[in-house]
């Protein structure tokens, strides 16, 4: 059993890309599934992550608030800046404008953390931005999507708080909560978890591809080049970031891939929640999904080459 979980984490992005093909191409595949449940997926694959923090990866907060605060400004300065940018160069309609922006302005994904160990980056340093990033969220996101959004669409900010204090922070903190009574039982559920969230999150791709399928068909080029430029604009300038504040190779490998990988699987359900009338909106999360997983295996192994090389 252990080794089908690894042989599905390891082959999380293809999986996650087979079951949006599957859902864009056959969309009932999917659709019968409500899109109530990508919260409590989402919220499933939160609690996943705090069974596997330690009480260790938030000391890296407090013994390394520099590198920490450097990586949590560079998350939430390039990538919204970059959304705002992308969607006013390409002309997006308001609706998938809308949609790149939640995803510019939301966390680090978990994902990154498993690139970043494959890319042989800083590990800890990864860990320890995923986890302020996202512990800033409630109050950053809100406030980014409120600026940046705020002039197309009503923002409710307050309630956008709240979605990510009960679909993110909740969990994480009950996830570390079961770790701290249940140890044992947490020990054996570990090797299973990256397996576990790689289905959550392909089947949360394939709920929201699903749902969004004719729209996705009928104009989804421009916002799947858009989103592919914001992955990988991001990974970029994270790098070259990171390398202008002289930052050792680990380092800089660890910040490329935290800027550039998101919580998209947050700004669907963001969407879903607040702002249903905007159905397009789900659609560049759900993209963002399946390509910053296919991007960040092709990354792990170009720095983890360039590392060999190296050394």
């Amino acid at each position: 059993m252990i080794k089908i979980c690894n042989f599905i984490a390891k082959w999380m992005g293809l999986l996650v890309l087979l079951v949006a093909a599957l859902s864009l191409l056959a969309p009932t595949t999917f659709s019968w599934i409500s899109t109530w449940y990508i919260n409590p997926m989402l919220g499933v694959i939160m609690f996943g992550m705090g069974l596997t923090l330690s009480p260790k990866d938030f000391k890296i907060v407090l013994s390394r608030p520099k590198d920490i605060l450097v990586g949590c400004f560079f998350q939430f300065l390039i990538m919204p800046l970059l959304a705002w940018g992308l969607t006013w160069a390409f002309s997006l309609p308001k609706e998938l404008a809308l949609g790149v922006i939640l995803v510019g302005c939301c966390p680090g994904g978990t994902a990154s953390n498993v690139i970043t160990y494959l890319a042989k980056g800083d590990l800890a340093l990864s860990v320890g931005v995923t986890a302020a990033s996202t512990i800033l969220a409630p109050l950053l996101t809100p406030l980014l999507v409120l600026t940046i959004a705020g002039t197309m669409v009503n923002v409710d900010a307050i309630g956008m708080l709240q979605s990510i204090v009960y679909v993110v922070i909740a969990p994480i903190v009950c996830g570390l909560t079961f770790q701290k009574y249940m140890p044992d039982i947490t020990k054996k559920l570990t090797p299973y978890l990256p397996a576990f969230s790689s289905l959550a999150i392909a089947f949360t791709v394939g709920i929201v591809v699903s749902h969004n399928a004719s729209r996705l068909l009928s104009g989804g080029v421009l916002v799947i080049i858009v989103v592919m430029l914001h992955n990988l604009l991001g990974l970029t300038l994270g790098y070259l970031a990171s390398t202008a504040l002289r930052m050792s190779r680990p380092k800089r490998v660890a910040l490329s891939i935290e800027v550039g990988m998101q919580n998209s699987g947050l700004a669907s359900s963001l969407a879903v929640l607040h702002f249903a009338a905007y159905p397009l909106a789900t659609v560049p999360g759900a993209i963002f999904s399946v390509w910053h997983n296919i991007s960040g295996a092709l990354v792990a192994k170009l720095f983890q080459r360039s590392a060999d090389t190296e050394g």
